[in-house]
C-alpha cells in the first residue's frame, strides 16, 4: 500500500508521542535505578525503567494504532490483532537503546520507535533523555532535532573523518567481531568513537555530529529509527559493499554520502584478528 505525506506525518505525530513518553520513564529512574539484571551474555543489561519505558510506548502505539504489529526488545513481536491490519506496517520499539549505559549514569542512551513500511525504515522518533534531544524523520518529510532542521556533515575524506561503531553482544564467541575493523578505521581517520547507542549514533550522523557509522550484529528495533533519520537528512545508508541496506541482515553502513565509498572500501579490506578468535 502506498501512504501519503499526510499518512506519514500522523505515523511521525504517533512516534514522536510514543518515544517521549518512554523517554520521560528514562528521566525518571536516570540515576535511581534498584533493578539491574543480566539477560544473558556479558553486558546484555535489562532494568525496571527499560521495562517501564516499553510499557509506555505500547501503550502509546497500541492506543492509536491497536491493529499494528509490533516488534519490541523486552516484549518480541506482538502481533496484528485483526486480518484488516496493514501488514506492510511493523513498528520497531528499543525503549531504552544504550542500557549498559544508562545503569552507569553515562548519558549515551535513547527511547527509539520505528515503523518499517514494506521490511523498510519509513518513520522515526528517538528521544534522547539526558539532554533532552527529540530527533525526528519521516520519508519525504525531512529530519528534525528539537523540531530544528538537520542535516549530515560535509566532510569530504575519511582522512577528516569522525566515525563511531560499536561492538554486539556475540563478540566473545565470533571472529566476526569488529576489533580489526575498529583499528583499521582509528589508523586511517581523525578517530573512531563507541557510543554504545545505535540510534544515536545514527541520530548524530544524521545531526552532522559524526560523519559515518557501521555496525554488525544489530536488531531491527536498534536502527529502524536512525536510518531514515540519516536518509532525511541528506546522508547514505546501505551493507558494507554498498549494496541495498537489509535490515534483517545486522550489519549497516551509514554516513554523510561524501565518505560512504571509501569507507566501504576500507572495511572490505579489514581481515578479522585472529588472536580473538573464539577458543
Amino acid at each position: 500500500m502506498k501512504y501519503s505525506p499526510d499518512d506519514l506525518q500522523r505515523f511521525l505525530d504517533v512516534a514522536t508521542e510514543a518515544a517521549s513518553a518512554g523517554g520521560a520513564v528514562l528521566q525518571y529512574y536516570w540515576g535511581n535505578l534498584s533493578n539491574v539484571q543480566q539477560k544473558g551474555r556479558p553486558g546484555d543489561l535489562v532494568t525496571e525503567a527499560d521495562k517501564a519505558a516499553e510499557k509506555e510506548v505500547l501503550s502509546v502505539l497500541k492506543l492509536h494504532f491497536p491493529d499494528h504489529a509490533i516488534l519490541a526488545e523486552e516484549s518480541g513481536s506482538i502481533s496484528a490483532k485483526s486480518q484488516k491490519a496493514a501488514a506492510d506496517l511493523l513498528w520497531a520499539v528499543d525503549p531504552l537503546d544504550g542500557t549498559t549505559n544508562y545503569a552507569h549514569q553515562y548519558p549515551f542512551c535513547g527511547c527509539s520507535v520505528g515503523l518499517l513500511i514494506d521490511g523498510q525504515p519509513a518513520v522515526g522518533a528517538i528521544f534522547e533523555p539526558v539532554h533532552g534531544a527529540l530527533f525526528r524523520a519521516a520519508k519525504g518529510l525531512g529530519a528534525t532535532c528539537n523540531r530544528q532542521p538537520i542535516h549530515v556533515s560535509d566532510t569530504e575524506s575519511l582522512a577528516e573523518s569522525l566515525l563511531v561503531t560499536g561492538f554486539a553482544y556475540d563478540r566473545r564467541e565470533t571472529i566476526d567481531n569488529n576489533y580489526a575493523e575498529f583499528c583499521h578505521l582509528t589508523h586511517l581517520t581523525r578517530g573512531v568513537r563507541r557510543g554504545g547507542s545505535a540510534s544515536i549514533d545514527l541520530a548524530f550522523v544524521a545531526c552532522g555530529r559524526l560523519d559515518g557509522y557501521w555496525e554488525r550484529g544489530l536488531s531491527p528495533w536498534d536502527v529502524a529509527a536512525g536510518v531514515i533519520l540519516v536518509q532525511e537528512a541528506g546522508g547514505q545508508v546501505s551493507a558494507y559493499d554498498q549494496g541495498p541496506f537489509d535490515i534483517q541482515t545486522g550489519r549497516i553502513l551509514a554516513t554523510n554520502g561524501n565518505v560512504h565509498s571509501e569507507l566501504s572500501e576500507a572495511l572490505g579490506k579489514v581481515k578479522p584478528f585472529e588472536r580473538f578468535a573464539p577458543q
